[in-house]
């Protein structure tokens, strides 16, 4: 099943990157993903591999991850090794004064999720997810935004 969804922001590609490089902040914006566990020492770069709790309506998983690319500003690629495996990327490119941002993921489910059956049940539910996600993205984007009012006088 390949799932491609794609959006823009106001903000440059860096200042998209420097918030989706820290893969914890992930569960701040992704509504299926519940926590995010470290399985490597590092936490950013190629071979960061990590556990993602997933739900969906009442199926939930384990998503184990490796990051499989990493090219600041520009794209972050992974593998999903869990019970839906497959792999993905989120890419970045320069758009006017903003960025486009594309979210590309191929995946697999086991038998026990209905297989193929169950992938095209599951495609557009996890589309509009996934759109979600990417207007949470850009709400938390524009937060660490916006200027900080703490200690001016008003």
């Amino acid at each position: 099943m390949k799932i491609r969804v794609e959006t823009f922001f106001t903000q440059p590609p860096n200042e998209v990157w420097q918030y989706l490089s820290d893969i914890s902040s992930h569960v701040d914006w992704m509504h299926d993903a519940v926590s995010i566990e470290f399985s490597s020492e590092q936490r950013a770069g190629i071979g960061t591999s990590f556990v993602c709790s997933t739900a969906v309506g009442p199926l939930k998983t384990q998503d184990v991850m490796t990051i499989t690319e990493w090219i600041p500003d520009q794209k972050m690629g992974v593998s999903h090794l869990g019970l839906v495996s497959g792999s993905g990327y989120f890419e970045i490119t320069e758009n006017g004064a903003g960025s486009k941002f594309l979210w590309d993921e191929t995946l697999t489910f086991p038998w026990f999720f209905a297989g193929r059956l169950g992938e095209i049940v599951a495609k557009p539910i996890l589309n509009r997810m996934w759109q979600k996600n990417l207007k949470a993205l850009g709400d938390c984007l524009s937060k660490s935004q916006s200027p900080s009012t703490e200690g001016e006088n008003t």
